[in-house]
């Protein structure tokens, strides 16, 4: 005699169900915090960007790899904040507390600037530099061979995709001490004409 098979397809579709909510929830879960510490910080991230002419979303992206968005976090090689950055590195772009979340980002854009300004706006070269330091892309004429910097290269491409990093070059205009007009993209050039205006002004 056949036996009753409903209990049987019972079982099977209550296991299915268990196993697909299992897989699903975690998956959900963070799809819902991630949002979160994007816009936690996302106005401060969008000033920045836009100060520096800098898509927030690569922003965004090397924040996400570096710290996971923990303005706390602290690396076993003694990176700090938000974008990881080394005590040296944080002393040079004026970052005082490198753990207050504008200060963090603002030294870290600054730094990723200058990178992408040496490498030709090239991704992953600037990437890498950000990782591995710009020491060893000179010596190895490129890319690290280091595990750690290529999956990190790959995972802050996932989100930021681009071969090379869109930005916006600043044109400053100033006259110099003969009267003549000049135009330049070095803000370091503008810098110290204005100083010299203001020292001419003072005295």
């Amino acid at each position: 005699m056949m036996k009753d098979s409903k209990p049987f397809k019972l079982k099977i579709f209550a296991s299915f169900s268990f196993l697909l909510f299992i897989v699903l929830f975690p998956l959900k879960t963070d799809a819902q915090v991630e949002p979160q510490q994007n816009k936690k910080y996302d106005k401060i991230i969008k000033t920045i960007a836009t100060k520096y002419y800098l898509e927030a979303s690569l922003i965004h992206s090397i924040i996400r790899t570096e710290s996971n968005y923990d303005p706390h976090c602290v690396s076993s090689k003694g990176a700090l904040g938000l974008m990881q950055l080394m005590p040296d590195t944080a002393r040079i772009y004026g970052v005082r507390n490198p753990f207050n979340p504008r200060d963090n980002i603002e030294g870290g854009v600054r730094y990723l600037r200058d990178l992408i300004e040496l490498y030709n706006r090239k991704t992953k070269y600037v990437l890498a530099a950000y990782n591995a330091g710009q020491t060893a892309v000179k010596k190895y004429g490129g890319i690290p061979p280091y595990p750690e910097t290529r999956n990190y290269i790959e995972k802050v491409m996932v989100s930021y995709p681009k071969l090379f990093i869109k930005t916006r070059t600043k044109v400053y205009k100033y006259q110099d001490s003969s009267g003549r007009v000049v135009f330049t993209n070095c803000h370091y050039l503008y810098s110290l004409n204005k100083a010299r205006e203001k020292s001419n002004k003072d005295s």
